[in-house]
């Protein structure tokens, strides 16, 4: 599985970094790779006008807002 943490470093950014790395932790999976997307272009990329947004396997699943780990657990469960 591969997440992407897309936003240029703010504190939203950094929290929805902390609660993705949390949610994996609790679900004790493995081989996720979790990166950090943090120029303009990339993100754009990816449609995303609003950050922090969290991209799970190249689909956008959450923009503009800081998930909750409960709520990434959820996304990344399906």
């Amino acid at each position: 599985m591969n997440i992407k943490i897309l936003g240029t470093g703010c504190m939203n950014c950094k929290k929805l970094e902390e609660n993705t790395r949390e949610a994996v932790k609790q679900l004790g999976l493995e081989n996720v790779t979790i990166e950090k997307v943090e120029d303009i272009p990339s993100i754009m990329k990816y449609g995303v006008m609003k950050t922090p947004a969290l991209v799970v396997d190249e689909q956008v699943k959450v923009m503009g807002k800081v998930a909750k780990t409960d709520e990434i657990k959820k996304l990344i469960q399906k």
